[in-house]
């Protein structure tokens, strides 16, 4: 059995993964230098499939939404929301009855990738009884798969089942270790095509028009408050349960925008214009390298927009479909207000918030991430907002920080140079007095 023994690195799977460990020998699966790369988890999937009669590929399919064949442990994000564990995201709500059936204790379960498939497995197979559902005809498993899904959302449930684990089992899905091996596929099956996908809302109209509306009633007014910060977020589950949860009243806790795991969908809960509950803090600039200190004692919330993205903090790698939907997004919230393109106004939740938040995780890829942002937005770095009437306008020393169709560095005229300025990013500006025209 595989004992998963850094969570914060193990079983990085995707698209583009970590370095991985020495080749499995036999049929076994092993940890010898490096646990980060689990391959052949196809027999483990197939292996609990022929004990507990829960088809192969409706388990690799589940894995593969909750996780993506990650083997996580999940934090908290939302209150009222369960934390997950393990490649098949076994929620906490249920850990310790998973547990049980399988013969573990919850250590092997959180850190035994055989221990955590199985677990899942037997509960997924006790629900089936429950229902009277059995055999290998996948769409006969829609209710178990609801079941499963611990959502209470009619509309996530849906998303949930045939979305996102009936759409996977559609397209199929394969994932590589950077070397190559395969870590786990799901075939395409087409005869889902019927009973897969949902109907995207159409009421209400989305200040991102890629992003689907589904509003949420937990906001209010930002009270004057200027958008200044974007924060980025991990769900600490799927996509599905994310949006689904907060919209609901009783979750106190709403986010802007929600990213599904391979950036294919965008969910909007809260208009930008409006103040989301996502950062359960007041700015301390000391946290953000010393930046925009005129904030301190300022619920964040007040001035930043909140983008939730389904996976853990936890995770290993990301889908390049999700950096690229999730920057362009960024880009547009960042050029609709004036937001610099940088690390201390594009920021994580748990760097605002460090005594209990650890999110996007320290394998969140911020370098790259900010270039994406940057070339969405035509290479600039962004900060164009107009400042108060009667005060001086600061202008960037490097133009490529600049929105050159509104302001750029030409030292013509009297320029003064500053070594900081209050409020900005940086240093090297040159600042003038400004009148009725400029020169």
């Amino acid at each position: 059995m595989l004992r998963n023994h850094a969570l914060a690195s193990a079983l990085a799977i995707g698209l583009s993964a970590v370095a991985c460990s020495a080749p499995p020998e036999g049929d076994e699966l092993v940890d010898e230098i490096d646990p980060s790369v689990v391959t052949d988890l196809d027999r483990v999937f197939a292996a609990a499939a022929a004990e507990t009669g829960v088809p192969a590929d409706l388990l690799a399919a589940i894995g593969h939404v909750e996780t993506r064949w990650q083997m996580v442990s999940g934090e908290a994000e939302h209150d009222g929301m369960p934390t997950s564990v393990g490649v098949m995201g076994i929620r906490s709500t249920v850990a310790d009855r998973a547990a049980a059936r399988a013969g573990v204790d919850s250590e092997e379960l959180a850190l035994d990738v055989e221990a955590n498939i199985r677990a899942a497995a037997l509960l997924l197979a006790d629900e089936a009884a429950a229902q009277g559902v059995s055999g290998t005809d996948l769409a006969a498993w829609a209710p178990v798969l609801a079941a499963w899904s611990g959502i209470d959302d009619p509309d996530a449930v849906a998303q949930y089942v045939q979305g996102d684990v009936y759409g996977t089992l559609v397209s199929g899905v394969e994932e590589r270790a950077e070397s190559g091996e395969l870590i786990a596929a799901v075939p395409p099956h087409p005869e889902l095509a019927a009973i897969s996908g949902v109907a995207v809302p159409k009421a209400g109209t989305a200040d991102y028009p890629a992003s689907v509306w589904r509003p949420s009633p937990n906001y209010n007014s930002r009270g004057g408050h200027r958008v200044s910060h974007v924060v980025i977020h991990t769900c600490e589950g799927n996509y599905a349960g994310c949006w689904g949860w907060l919209r609901n009243s009783a979750a106190g806790a709403s986010a802007h925008y929600v990213v599904n795991a391979s950036g294919s969908e965008i969910t909007q809960l809260v208009r930008e214009a409006n103040r989301a509950w996502h950062v359960a803090a007041s700015y301390a600039c000391s946290r953000n390298g010393n930046t925009d200190c005129g904030k301190n004692g300022v619920s964040v919330n007040s001035f930043s927009v909140g983008i939730e993205h389904a996976g853990f903090a936890s995770q290993t790698t990301w889908a390049t479909g999700l950096i690229e939907a999730s920057t362009k997004l960024t880009c547009d919230i960042t050029r609709s207000h004036g937001i610099p393109r940088d690390r201390h106004h594009i920021v994580g939740h748990g760097q605002l918030q460090p005594w209990n938040r650890t999110d996007p995780g320290a394998n969140w890829p911020w370098t790259r991430y900010l270039d994406r942002v940057r070339a969405h937005c035509g290479g600039g770095g962004g900060g164009t907002t107009p400042p108060p009437s009667g005060t001086a306008i600061v202008v960037d020393s490097n133009n490529a920080n600049n929105d050159m169709a509104k302001a750029k560095i030409e030292l013509t005229g009297a320029w003064s140079a500053a070594t900081s300025t209050p409020g900005f990013y940086g240093s090297g500006y040159y600042f003038g007095a400004t009148d009725q025209v400029s020169a």
